[in-house]
């Protein structure tokens, strides 16, 4: 896979905090994103790259592996270390000892299958000669596979194609439901799909784990979602309407009452994420109204607006 510099991409230095990752993050997904660049694949493909960067350097633990090792952080992502394990070693395997060494294989299996996943029920017993052969039976690994939806895909629910490797080795597709209202770290659950278990152990389970990409408008706490309105500077100071997107593609009118104040916060009710335990409820929208100043002021605009701050300015005295 070919290496790729997160920070160039997102443009930020290597010791960015994490406002800054994310401030230019959001700065450029405004810039390129699909519905932006309809029909844009360049920019489509910029976007994604964007995404993957974010995904990454958002989080500290893959953050810190990234930084670490470079290149091959996502081969240490899935083997635990870079390069891969070490079967290396004098003692037999990898210095966990032969058949004839303190612990022997049981320390040798323990240190293969002891971390494979919950549960992994293990049992040694001598095989038909009594010496030289072991019954192992142990259930298969819970198997966790991170999946990433839009917060458009999680308001309403998705699905998710993911290939596993069947009994006989051949690849199986299945499809998963993703529910609406699911948020980053959720894991949906999906039995017997996991690892294979030996000696007549159960097979493990397969975990998605959820990650809700952000957004280039709204912002998630929790149910609730905030956006920002810009607003013209009239209305805020003579009272009119706004409107409010949301985010399953509508608009709301919203009343602005005389002299609201810049940066003012508006609730509405129910207009936020669907709750998954509860289908029919939903969380807030939080809409900030920003003001939106006038710009290329003709003659009669500014003579208006210098009379205006000479009328304000005899009213302070």
């Amino acid at each position: 896979m070919k290496y790729k510099d997160y920070y160039q991409i997102l443009g930020v230095e290597r010791g960015a905090n994490e406002q800054e990752i994310k401030q230019a993050y959001r700065k450029l997904a405004r810039q390129y994103h699909p519905d932006i660049n309809p029909g844009d694949t360049e920019a489509e493909a910029r976007f994604k790259d964007i995404n993957e960067a974010y995904q990454v350097l958002s989080d500290k633990e893959k953050r810190e592996k990234y930084d670490r090792f470079g290149q091959d952080w996502q081969q240490y992502q899935q083997t635990g270390e870079a390069g891969g394990f070490d079967w290396g070693g004098s003692g037999g395997f990898g210095g966990f000892g032969g058949a004839g060494s303190p612990g022997g294989f049981s320390d040798f299996f323990e240190a293969l299958f002891g971390s494979m996943g919950r549960g992994g029920t293990r049992s040694y017993s001598p095989g038909p000669s009594g010496a030289g052969g072991f019954g192992l039976r142990m259930d298969g690994q819970d198997i966790e596979q991170p999946v990433d939806v839009t917060l458009e895909e999680a308001f309403l629910g998705t699905q998710r194609r993911v290939q596993l490797s069947g009994a006989d080795g051949t690849p199986q597709v299945i499809t998963v439901k993703i529910p609406p209202g699911v948020d980053t770290n959720r894991r949906i659950r999906i039995a017997g799909r996991g690892g294979p278990g030996m000696g007549g152990g159960r097979s493990g389970d397969l975990y998605l784990v959820v990650r809700v990409l952000p957004h280039a408008h709204f912002e998630r706490e929790g149910n609730d979602l905030r956006v920002r309105v810009e607003t013209d500077v009239y209305v805020l100071l003579l009272g009119g309407e706004v409107r409010i997107p949301t985010i399953d593609g509508k608009t709301l009118t919203l009343k602005i009452p005389p002299e609201t104040q810049n940066g003012r916060v508006f609730r509405l009710n129910g207009q936020g994420m669907p709750l998954m335990e509860r289908g029919d409820r939903r969380g807030d929208l939080h809409a900030t109204v920003v003001a939106r100043l006038p710009t290329n002021l003709s003659l009669r605009e500014r003579e208006l607006f210098e009379e205006l701050q000479r009328i304000r300015e005899e009213r302070a005295h």
